[in-house]
């Protein structure tokens, strides 16, 4: 079995980087299928990459991990549909700041009530970061349509299901190995199985990418995987805040692969993360 021990400063922005991915591939793996219809592909192959780190950094199901990884995944499938439905009523250039800021916040907020300190980086680096993942979340224009209340509280909603996943694994014991995020993901893939059940009439004809939406289930288990390493070895102050840069990874990806131009704002909020980031890991 191999230690747990890593490197935070390596291990946050690696989820991170993971998560950002992810969306880049979920999205236009899932832009023409029903949502629903993209899980039965993407839940089985999440599973699969997280049953098979079992052998290789084991897993211990007593009760905690198994209550603690179930409530993430209950988190995670509230999170999945908050957000969704959120994409469909947007506007997402005020939104996703929104849910990205939540999400980052309250986990700080937790931690620092459970007497996590900060030392002068931080506490320089942690307020850079919030501006960042704001800056880097917020599209073309932002600020331009108003969302509604209805809009704003399901980003709020979506933002702290995040948060409230992220500390749910943050809770599971050290020494559990991968059986947190093998719970949370059965429990996940159950729920919005579940509900593809249901909902099967409505689902239409088309058909997801199938690879594309696979390939980003399997980096948002790696993500999560990281994120848990990162908990383990360093504070959820820093690694919450870490990992809430995730759009960056999009971002870049956007500009790398699609040749998608950057506006200034978001290079700013790239420039302002890298410099938080860099605060943060030396903490």
């Amino acid at each position: 079995m191999l230690s747990w021990r890593r490197s935070t400063s390596a291990t946050a922005p690696g989820s991170s980087l993971a998560y950002g991915c992810a969306d880049f591939l979920g999205g236009p793996g899932a832009r023409k299928a029903h949502v629903l219809r993209t899980v039965m592909v993407a839940a089985p192959a999440g599973l699969a990459v997280e049953l098979l780190l079992w052998p290789v950094l084991g897993a211990s199901f007593s009760g905690a991990p198994l209550g603690w990884g179930a409530a993430s995944g209950a988190a995670s499938a509230a999170a999945f549909a908050l957000l969704h439905r959120t994409l469909a009523i947007g506007p997402m250039n005020v939104l996703s700041p929104v849910t990205a800021l939540v999400s980052a916040a309250l986990p700080v907020g937790v931690a620092l009530l459970h007497g996590e300190h900060l030392g002068a980086a931080g506490l320089v680096g942690l307020p850079l970061a919030l501006v960042a993942v704001v800056q880097v979340g917020a599209g073309h224009g932002a600020g331009v349509a108003r969302p509604s209340r209805t809009a704003l509280l399901l980003a709020f909603g979506a933002g702290t299901a995040i948060a409230l996943q992220l500390i749910f694994l943050h809770q599971a014991p050290s020494d559990s190995g991968v059986a947190p995020l093998i719970t949370g993901r059965a429990v996940s893939s159950a729920v919005t199985l579940a509900a593809a059940g249901q909902m099967h009439r409505r689902l239409g004809a088309e058909r997801p990418a199938y690879a594309m939406s696979a390939a980003a289930s399997v980096l948002d288990s790696l993500a999560n995987l990281l994120f848990l390493l990162a908990a383990r070895n360093g504070d959820l102050t820093v690694v919450a805040v870490i990992t809430a840069l995730y759009p960056a990874g999009a971002v870049l990806l956007a500009r790398g692969v699609l040749a998608e131009r950057v506006h200034r704002g978001r290079l700013i909020g790239l420039g302002t993360a890298a410099v938080a980031v860099s605060l943060l890991a030396l903490t």
